[in-house]
């Protein structure tokens, strides 16, 4: 192990395989489109996993089919321990799959991994950490951080930057103590923690309602509409008394799906952007329609890929 005086640097590739037959993570890093959403991914898992945005240093990525191989530089021991612990307890492997989930705008993307440094199989030693430790740090980093990864870290850093100045003031407009707690950058702040909200302890990306949101929601809410409504009231002046009341007797006769629909309809006129996937998720777990939040957040819909 190094001596006081030499700098702790090791290296160790991780292996990642989609185990959804019709995921195919080189695939996706391949096309110009969706790589720098698998980038953003890999890069965030990486910072959840180290505790630090910069404290593992991805040198290349390589594609050789079914793997997505990614060549990892540790220059601290300390973040190297973190980063397999992270590792054996599963931490890494499930901040990965969420990342790429609200990168790639996909209902899941199961993942299997595998760890290694030399030809050493770190899978079969992660309870021996300080073995881990030395065979990561016998091998040392064989090329510099290549020019593509570069200028993935540039993209993403001008992105965050435009990000953060776009949505600076719809910060103000869209929280509430309530709502599921909705995170966006901050000077400091993890990458990690833009636009997306926590619903049952899992990270989902913020967005506007969609036309199919907005079906469900008036397919499978009921009776409730009502009190989702009030509920939303609190985001929404266009849902002040007497709207409410108002929409159940105008469309009475049609029934509660017109009434629940012509209901988001006026929340979403009204917002505009601002009517997001988080504040209705709040509305619902505020009235116990925790089953309805799980649907219009893909939770039911994994066979595919089980």
């Amino acid at each position: 192990m190094a001596s006081s005086s030499t700098p702790w640097i090791g290296s160790a590739y991780l292996f990642l395989q989609s185990t959804c037959k019709t995921i195919v993570l080189p695939s996706l890093y391949e096309s110009s489109q969706k790589k720098p959403c698998v980038f953003k991914a890999l890069k965030l898992a990486l910072a959840d996993s180290s505790g630090s945005l910069n404290g593992v240093d991805m040198l290349k990525v390589h594609c050789s089919h079914p793997h997505l191989i990614v060549q990892l530089k540790f220059c601290k021991q300390e973040t190297c321990r973190r980063f397999l612990q992270s590792y054996r307890e599963g931490v890494l492997q499930q901040s990965l799959q969420n990342h790429l989930q609200l990168s790639l705008a996909m209902t899941a993307v199961p993942l299997e991994m595998e760890l290694k440094a030399g030809n050493e199989h770190l899978d079969n030693m992660l309870k021996d950490e300080d073995r881990c430790l030395e065979c990561i740090y016998k091998e040392k980093p064989d090329r510099l951080r290549d020019e593509e990864i570069t200028e993935l870290e540039e993209c993403l850093k001008s992105l965050v930057v435009h990000q953060s100045i776009n949505h600076n003031m719809a910060v103000k407009d869209c929280t509430s103590p309530n709502s599921p707690s909705l995170t966006y950058p901050s000077q400091g702040s993890s990458l990690s923690s833009q636009f997306t909200f926590i619903f049952q302890g899992q990270q989902f990306a913020n967005r506007t309602l969609t036309p199919d949101d907005h079906q469900k929601f008036a397919k499978l809410v009921s009776k409730k509409w009502k009190q989702v409504g009030r509920s939303l009231q609190k985001y929404c002046r266009g849902l002040r008394d007497p709207v409410i009341d108002n929409l159940a007797l105008e469309y009475d006769r049609e029934g509660l799906y017109e009434q629940a629909y012509q209901l988001l309809l006026r929340f979403i006129q009204s917002e505009g952007k601002k009517a997001t996937i988080a504040l209705l998720i709040a509305a619902l777990e505020e009235n116990g329609l925790v089953s309805l939040a799980e649907e219009l957040l893909g939770l039911h819909s994994n066979e595919d890929c089980s």
